[in-house]
């Protein structure tokens, strides 16, 4: 059996590194031979060194550059045709659409297309005409699109931006799943682990704790977490709010929001915690706040649901996937601080429905969102993909 040679290819290094753990060792064992793209940063060096593969910086901006795009495009055609692959799997808002584009100009024999968001719904005006032209052009080029979600799938069939015939949903959803039964597991913390984050953060053995993960801007819904816990740290005196995540400049929050939480002595922020280090940091939460506005499939959701800490989120694309209303968490409509505050302190309120919904969350993460269930999944459609090319066999 041939040696099937597979390029992955992203924006951004991070979402090689976050997404794609044990996805790439998996299809190792299986006798693939893998490689990624992405634009330069020491995330692509961390995935080389880990899971011992070549990789190729080529930059690539997130916002429209047309000059940077097509150098970007240029780049990824001469790998392609350097190293010829058999697959090219890209996704994320700018490679997806160069990689498939490339990867179609360089005749690889098989393009995979990964939908981890809707990114019509993130642009207005004259962008949303041009990035739903070439979310199309995009689809139409690739030989399966892989929606991360059913609720997206829906959006892009719906809206007659993709066929539903070259539309999938690998497994259940999600990225990459997550990995409950190791990572993500309660029971396999280090109690002294646990005591020194919490000390660390400067919350008290008693304090209750909302918690947030997720970049810092507009999208994701800071105002309305803002303006609802104003509300909830009056009602309830012994409440944290625990913010994880980066401040980006794209679609920022407004400066006074971020000047009241900056201000607020129990407010805990945190720009960056190592991975290995979250399962400790979810532990301290007893709800977490995801009020975004669009989502593909959030991870935050199913992480917090494998340590067993249901989540109030929106009631938009990704987040109907990751949360199931009334049992593992509460939706709410997006932009509603008022709802928002509402399932936060039902859950702050009520010891017996947050052990209810917590665990009922794990057991769906264990029983759903395993990442083997995905790789399993993807494995299946790459040899089917390529078995319908005639001149491929496979034992």
């Amino acid at each position: 059996m041939m040696e099937i040679r597979i390029v992955h290819v992203t924006t951004v290094p991070m979402t090689l590194e976050f997404f794609f753990r044990g996805q790439i060792a998996y299809m190792k064992q299986r006798g693939f031979h893998v490689e990624a793209v992405s634009s330069p940063g020491e995330e692509l060096t961390r995935v080389a060194r880990r899971d011992n593969i070549s990789v190729h910086p080529v930059p690539m901006t997130r916002t429209m550059s047309p000059v940077k795009d097509i150098i970007a495009l240029f780049r990824l055609w001469a790998l392609f045709r350097k190293i010829r692959p058999h697959i090219v799997h890209a996704s994320t808002g700018k490679a997806g659409p160069l990689g498939i584009l490339a990867a179609t100009l360089a005749r690889v024999p098989v393009r995979v297309y990964t939908l981890r968001g809707v990114m019509v719904d993130r642009a207005a005006g004259p962008f949303r005409r041009l990035f739903r032209l070439a979310e199309r052009c995009t689809c139409h080029l690739a030989d399966r699109v892989l929606a991360v979600s059913g609720s997206v799938a829906a959006v892009m069939v719906r809206d007659g931006i993709c066929s539903p015939a070259k539309l999938k949903v690998a497994a259940n959803g999600s990225s990459n799943g997550v990995d409950s039964a190791i990572r993500f597991n309660p029971e396999k913390l280090d109690p002294e682990k646990r005591l020194v984050v919490r000390q660390r953060s400067h919350i008290p053995e008693n304090g209750r704790v909302i918690g947030y993960v997720g970049r810092i801007v507009a999208g994701k819904g800071i105002r309305e977490m803002a303006a609802a816990w104003a509300r909830i740290r009056r009602l309830l005196p012994n409440t944290f709010l625990l913010v994880i995540g980066p401040i980006e400049p794209q679609d920022p929050v407004p400066p006074e929001i971020l000047a009241i939480l900056a201000k607020d002595d129990r407010v805990r922020t945190i720009a960056y915690v190592p991975n290995e280090d979250m399962p400790y940091y979810y532990d301290l939460m007893d709800v977490v706040a995801f009020p975004s506005y669009s989502e593909g499939f959030p991870n935050v959701p199913l992480e917090a649901a494998a340590m067993q800490v249901p989540v109030v989120a929106t009631r938009v694309t990704g987040c109907v996937d990751a949360v199931v209303d009334g049992e593992t968490g509460l939706l709410v409509e997006a932009g509603d601080d008022r709802g928002l505050e509402m399932g936060l302190v039902r859950y702050l309120e009520d010891d017996d429905l947050r052990k209810k919904h917590g665990a009922a969350a794990r057991e769906r993460a264990l029983n759903h969102y395993r990442p083997e269930l995905v790789w399993e999944s993807l494995h299946g459609e790459y040899t089917n993909l390529l078995a319908e090319r005639a001149k491929y066999r496979f034992s």
